[in-house]
């Protein structure tokens, strides 16, 4: 299924005053090897990031530790002065202190995370971050919820427009809304990784944002082989790919779904947006939903 990509074009309103179109972009990929350095083709992650714009893309999802650094400023090459209607959340907190992830630290103090929007607003060339994600919860060097605070400050101080969580539990995004309102959370969910399914719960009942990661992951090799039993049937009568099918479900699942492929293939990006405009019927949305367990 490669039709055009806008064919079907759903919303999703981050914070109430933010429309995007509910398929978004992760530029993750677009750095070196395990997200440290620059992306080994400049040329092309500049021609992908415009082609995800001429998509009709309207929210790409970043991070400063992305690199580090080295995607912001790719995206600003790429698509500085940016089109009206697009949206871009960077995220701060995790420290990178070398080529390795056994190299990754946190930070939530005050003065770091202020820092760290405040560079990431000077790397991607904006007056403001529309959404600002605190990337991870699991820093020692500040309460969670003093780093919430510290959000909240950068929200009233107008640095960002919206607050997003990344990668925080149930009970923490509970803890986040007693102190502020947050616009969107970032989890790991897919058909087969329900880590993220008690936040998924939450921000459906909240009207929260919920933007999966690696949301059209589907297993392969034996352990895959439970998930294909299901999910390639629906894929055959759609004309479709599994990746597709497993995209179209999260759109099916939450109300408020904006999940955020990566890719590095302009081909792949296609079939990506295309997942958009499958209907699923409430059956196949079950029969996928019943494979893995929603309660971890």
């Amino acid at each position: 299924m490669t039709e055009k990509s806008n064919a079907r074009r759903r919303t999703v309103t981050i914070g109430g005053d933010l429309t995007v179109g509910d398929v978004g972009f992760g530029a993750m990929q677009l750095t070196g090897a395990k997200v440290w350095g620059d992306y080994p083709d400049h040329d092309k992650g500049v021609a992908l990031l415009r082609e995800v714009v001429a998509e009709g893309v309207t929210f790409i999802d970043t991070a400063d530790v992305y690199g580090p650094h080295s995607n912001e400023e790719l995206i600003r090459e790429a698509l500085h002065p940016y089109p009206d209607e697009l949206v871009i959340a960077t995220k701060g907190g995790f420290i990178r202190g070398g080529p390795e992830y056994s190299d990754m630290g946190a930070s939530g103090s005050k003065l770091y995370l202020r820092q760290a929007a405040y560079m990431s607003i000077r790397r991607l060339a904006l007056d403001r971050i529309d959404l600002y994600y605190l990337h991870t919860p699991t820093f020692t060097d500040a309460p969670f919820e003093q780093a919430v605070e510290t959000l909240a400050g950068m929200k009233q101080d107008g640095l960002i427009r919206h607050i997003g969580l990344s990668n925080v539990s149930a009970d923490q995004l509970r803890a986040a809304l007693a102190i502020t309102d947050i616009a969107a959370v970032t989890v790991h969910y897919n058909v087969a990784v329900r880590v993220g399914a008690a936040v998924r719960a939450v921000a459906e009942e909240q009207g929260i944002v919920f933007s999966p990661w690696h949301p059209g992951a589907v297993p392969g090799g034996k352990d895959g082989n439970s998930f294909h039993a299901v999910i390639d049937p629906i894929a055959a009568r759609y004309h479709a790919t599994p990746q597709q099918i497993a995209l179209a479900w999260q759109l099916h699942r939450t109300k408020n779904a904006l999940p955020i492929p990566g890719t590095t293939s302009i081909e792949h990006l296609k079939e990506n947006l295309a997942a958009a405009g499958i209907q699923l019927d409430p059956g196949e949305v079950e029969a996928i939903t019943a494979l893995a367990p929603e309660d971890a």
